[in-house]
């Protein structure tokens, strides 16, 4: 498992704001010049509008052209709202235009964005360069310097405060971006019909119900990941329970890591793995093997690399359909009590 696909970043060196303000006028690349997809038909009223976030606050005052994500998961909601962004952030796959399956329909005949590499920073002169009137960066780490950096070049809307980082959940998400872009209307109702049929499924399956569950993966013993994390969050949308003790041993994090020595907070109703080697290592793991949750199969594995495992980390307005499709009824199958029967 990777640093990155646990959501860590290298802190970028922040470059002079006005280096890259002088890059973005100076003609630029064949991307920067790309057109926008036009302006944002806003709802009636909804702009000007302030948005609280951990940094303070920031207003958007008209409807924008060119919105830059850099928030991994933001790209959606965009998407989800009729807004096709000029720049994305890559996070795990290599789709064209950072836009996965998920959300391919969503972006219609438009051009896919260009895709911002952050693996060594926020690339801060190439967002300059793409004049972008509006910058999102929710489901993100971003930091005051880098905050007010790209606040020189565009508004810009970090993370809410009182959350952790990459803690924010999808429907806030989508909400918050849709006040942004002026479709706070919009954005209600198509997280509401999302809600609606998480409904229909807690109706079908009321073997979720209470019963408990957990996403871990292997990185520095067990990684956990905790109430905060979107996909967590899902599992209890759809009537599952984290362990009690999550909370202690993860904090207010996205997830933490324990020590072998605490493999039994492993041992719930159902346990999610996210893997990326085909769970070969987790074959091997001794400790692990003799929990009753492994030996009656009471698991579900996630390949890191697939669309679904991609789909399931990116928890968004549009993935969350797509992701439950594949889910539940392998969360079924694990929880029926029959070894023979696998997630």
């Amino acid at each position: 498992m990777s640093v990155l696909s646990l959501r860590r970043r290298v802190a970028p060196a922040v470059l002079a704001v006005t280096a890259l303000l002088l890059a973005a006028c100076s003609g630029g690349t064949e991307q920067a010049v790309q057109d926008g997809a036009g302006p944002v038909e806003a709802e009636s009223g909804a702009l000007p509008v302030t948005l609280d976030h951990r940094f303070g606050s920031t207003t958007v005052d008209d409807a924008p052209e060119r919105v830059v994500s850099v928030g991994y998961t933001d790209q959606d909601a965009l998407l989800a709202l009729g807004v096709t962004p000029v720049a994305t952030t890559r996070w795990f796959s290599d789709y064209p235009g950072a836009v996965g399956p998920w959300a391919r329909d969503a972006l219609g005949g438009a051009d896919d964005p260009v895709v911002l590499d952050d693996t060594n920073g926020i690339q801060f002169e190439r967002i300059a360069e793409l004049r972008p009137d509006l910058i999102v960066g929710l489901y993100s780490d971003l930091t005051r310097e880098e905050y007010d950096t790209l606040s020189e070049i565009a508004p810009t809307v970090a993370p809410p405060p009182g959350l952790p980082d990459y803690g924010m959940p999808w429907r806030d998400l989508t909400t918050t971006i849709g006040r942004a872009v002026g479709k706070p209307d919009e954005a209600r109702r198509v997280v509401a019909d999302v809600d609606d049929h998480l409904a229909s499924i807690r109706a079908e399956h009321p073997e979720f119900e209470g019963a408990t569950a957990l996403i871990a993966t292997l990185y520095e013993g067990y990684f956990l990941y905790g109430g905060n994390d979107p996909r967590s969050v899902l599992l209890t949308d759809l009537g599952l329970r984290l362990p009690d003790r999550l909370g202690e041993l993860v904090g207010d994090q996205f997830g933490a890591s324990v020590s072998r020595e605490r493999a039994d907070v492993l041992d719930t109703d159902v346990l999610l793995w996210l893997l990326d080697d085909d769970g070969e290592a987790l074959r091997k793991d001794t400790l692990y093997s003799t929990l009753p949750v492994a030996k009656q199969k009471r698991e579900v594995m996630i390949d890191n690399s697939s669309d679904f495992g991609t789909a399931f980390s990116q928890a968004s307005v549009l993935s969350v359909p797509y992701i439950v499709d594949d889910l539940v009824p392998r969360l079924s199958a694990a929880l029926d009590g029959d070894p023979a029967t696998t997630g």
